[in-house]
């Protein structure tokens, strides 16, 4: 029997997350991110850092050399290992925060998409990429745009989140590990895009004053997880698939990823360690 994986909001199941409209502009977003990475694959070695449920992982493997995706999720690492089984793709767990277990220059490519907003050190994060990056490798960095989700200086609502990021800030803090080649965002025509700005609207100020800046961390989480729990998110049973399946009119196609895209939802960082970089 295969495991079951349970959807928590912060990884991508490709069946589960077609069964409402939210879910599956949501997973189009993220077979987009896949998409955009793929040319920069092909016949490469690539890290996906933080492969969650492995269905992206198993889609750059159709193209690459070869293909390792890891993440801290015991779970979600024995449900990629069932689920997606290639010759050239592998999957490992890691520990949160700890060294990768992989040689330095390891890799041509390194994606992380919706990663780093999870991540305590984010600078550490970057460095650890850059160790196992091949001189001349590739960064594919994606992440949530705060533009729509958040007010100003608001502290993120999704409870998971350490951190979210302008595209100044994210490309800065790229700068100081790799030369940044390219500064994108990805947005969608307003018909698409309206479900998730919509969300974020009613989402930033429905978490008021819980999310406000000088808020504390600990009272942050204990605030956004008894919201979370009022409002019984996730706790209905699941539709069936047939219900829903096949009736959505756009797909991973009509996301955009350039520099002024129509309504922006994510960051796109494309870097590069340099041919002559040597560690510190």
């Amino acid at each position: 029997m295969k495991p079951d994986l349970e959807m928590t909001g912060e990884r991508v199941l490709e069946d589960d997350y077609q069964r409402s409209i939210g879910g599956y502009t949501i997973y189009a977003m993220h077979a987009a991110s896949y998409a955009f990475a793929e040319p920069l694959c092909i016949g490469k070695r690539v890290l996906d850092l933080g492969c969650g449920s492995g269905y992206g992982t198993h889609r750059i493997a159709q193209h690459a050399a070869e293909t390792y995706g890891v993440d801290v999720a015991s779970d979600a690492i024995a449900f990629a290992r069932a689920r997606y089984v290639k010759s050239n793709l592998h999957f490992a767990r890691i520990d949160a925060g700890a060294r990768l277990p992989f040689d330095e220059g390891s890799f041509d490519v390194v994606l992380s998409f919706q990663v780093i907003e999870h991540v305590k050190d984010d600078a550490a994060y970057l460095r650890e990429a850059r160790r196992v990056m091949k001189a001349g490798g590739t960064l594919v960095l994606i992440t949530p745009d705060r533009r729509h989700r958040l007010l100003p200086g608001q502290k993120p609502w999704n409870r998971w989140h350490l951190r979210e990021y302008g595209l100044d800030e994210l490309a800065d803090l790229a700068a100081r590990q790799f030369n940044v080649v390219r500064r994108l965002r990805m947005g969608a025509a307003w018909p698409i895009a309206k479900v998730e700005i919509e969300r974020y609207v009613r989402t930033k100020w429905l978490t008021l004053p819980m999310t406000l800046p000088f808020v504390p961390e600990p009272l942050r989480i204990a605030g956004l997880n008894a919201l979370h729990r009022l409002m019984g998110a996730g706790a209905g049973a699941r539709k069936p698939l047939a219900e829903s399946i096949g009736g959505y009119d756009f797909g991973e196609q009509d996301f955009v990823i350039g520099e002024d895209p129509p309504n922006s939802l994510n960051l796109v960082i494309v870097a590069e360690r340099a041919p002559d970089d040597a560690l510190d």
